[in-house]
């Protein structure tokens, strides 16, 4: 990057981004969502299998969480860090996501959360993406905190 303005629109560009992407996410509209992701994005969720590869499988497990929750989506991003450079740019922050459940109680838990961004063709694509719970190595179960 040459110059501190060019930083800031970069920042500016991948926080509004974020934002869309974040609606999507409530909105549970996955082509929105996935209009983020480059084609070959390698994921790490927290939940279900080690890794998905590629968009292909990135949506089935998107849909999958989808029907998880059948009512309102709870999708919320804190605290983002954002370090950009000319084509390569990350973000890491936290994120409130869950949903509602058919009795209307909402279902949600604190995760951390790291995306790659890598610039193609002049747009800003999801290369990575890395969402993963803190654990009581005792219980071995997630630990839902709030920061």
């Amino acid at each position: 990057m040459d110059a501190p303005s060019t930083l800031a629109r970069t920042e500016s560009e991948l926080r509004s981004q974020l934002e869309d992407w974040a609606h999507a996410v409530r909105a549970k509209d996955t082509d929105r969502i996935f209009a983020h992701y480059a084609s070959d994005i390698v994921a790490f969720d927290a939940i279900a299998q080690l890794q998905f590869k590629g968009t292909d499988a990135y949506r089935k497990h998107w849909d999958a969480c989808m029907t998880m929750c059948p009512g309102p989506m709870v999708f919320e991003l804190h605290e983002l860090q954002i370090t950009a450079g000319d084509d390569l740019a990350f973000v890491h922050g936290l994120s409130r996501c869950g949903g509602t459940g058919p009795d209307g109680k909402e279902m949600s838990g604190w995760m951390r959360m790291t995306t790659c961004f890598r610039k193609h063709n002049g747009e800003w694509r999801i290369a990575h993406e890395h969402f993963s719970a803190p654990f009581d190595p005792k219980s071995d179960k997630a630990l839902w905190l709030q920061p």
